[in-house]
């Protein structure tokens, strides 16, 4: 049987470490009945400041129908927005010759765009959308403008799956259409990184559907060589693959099938490989499995935007934007 390896509730882990670190986070869809409950809830719980984008008559509206009190909840609307005028100025000189002022006045009519001006220009510390719109609609914005981290040139979507004390991280469940060596490997470093920011010592596990050399293709030989690479440019990455999720995950069978590994039947951390194969497993584990589906959360940007499903619950905005605070708070 799987050992249960965490005895604290996640997200009251998380926010005890936001306690007298409030961050700013703002929240693009201020108008969705999901997006304004969690934000309000925030104000109230002051584990972060929420800020909400939309028409102030709107949320009002929204507010009245879901029977939500708005006291201490910033809402900025799209025109209006009192940085505008130093919003589009760094707007214009971030696209480097790609806009002109006319330009990003239009762009930041877009929620997403000016949320994500909000962080880059400072005025939020990182932001949570996605419930009405496409991930690339999020995701987008905050290429052009946060763009990624230094030495990382792809940007990925973690999933965070919590069923009572259990913790586990999937990626790329999200982004990355087109999965290559070099990808995968940057996914398994930073979903690395992820885990351990998260409070887990991550064992990472590689997925496909051949353990060591048991089947060949094309795809076997990448998540082999994106394996390898990650060993041998963070020999301090416990690391392992490939490995098919049995081998990963059930200790009698890790032994069995891959002897002598330290991740095999211990993994924590699970890579795709492929999109297709990381999308199916999360919700897979989501909807049969009884796991709560944090995320995605994004892997690799210079500051903290995150992308909600658009099938989320409230709860899930309220976690996400937590997870995000976090994020935040370990980046200062």
């Amino acid at each position: 049987m799987r050992r249960k390896e965490i005895n604290m509730d996640f997200i009251q882990e998380m926010s005890e470490r936001l306690k007298g670190n409030q961050m700013r986070i703002v929240f693009p869809e201020g108008s969705d009945p999901r997006v304004l409950w969690a934000a309000v809830k925030h104000a109230k719980d002051g584990l972060i400041k929420p800020i909400v984008i939309g028409e102030k008559a709107a949320v009002e509206e929204v507010a009245k129908k879901e029977g939500l009190e708005l006291q201490g909840l910033d809402i900025v609307e799209p025109g209006n927005c009192e940085h505008e005028d130093e919003l589009v100025q760094k707007f214009v000189e971030r696209r480097k010759g790609k806009i002109d002022e006319a330009g990003a006045v239009e762009k930041l009519k877009d929620p997403n765009y000016l949320g994500t001006m909000m962080v880059y220009a400072g005025y939020a510390d990182g932001m949570v959308s996605g419930a009405e719109h496409t991930t690339g609609e999020t995701v987008l914005p905050a290429l052009q403008i946060i763009k990624t981290k230094p030495g990382i040139s792809r940007v990925s979507g973690l999933f965070i799956l919590i069923r009572e004390d259990e913790r586990y991280f999937m990626a790329d469940c999200a982004i990355n259409t087109s999965m290559d060596t070099q990808t995968m490997a940057e996914v398994a470093v930073a979903t690395h990184v992820s885990a351990k920011q998260f409070g887990v010592d991550p064992k990472i596990a590689m997925l496909s559907f051949s353990t060591k050399g048991s089947a060949k293709s094309d795809t076997v030989t990448m998540v082999a060589d994106a394996t390898q690479i990650v060993k041998d440019e963070h020999p301090e990455i416990k690391i392992d693959g490939e490995l098919q999720f049995d081998a990963a995950f059930v200790p009698e069978v890790g032994k069995k099938k891959a002897p002598g590994s330290d991740v095999a039947g211990q993994a924590n951390s699970f890579i795709f490989p492929s999109l297709e194969a990381g999308n199916i497993g999360y919700k897979i584990a989501q909807r049969l499995g009884g796991f709560e589906a944090i995320g995605p959360v994004l892997q690799g940007l210079n500051m903290p935007v995150n992308d909600l499903s658009r099938g989320c619950n409230r709860e899930e905005v309220y976690q996400l934007a937590i997870i995000t605070a976090v994020q935040a708070y370990l980046a200062e």
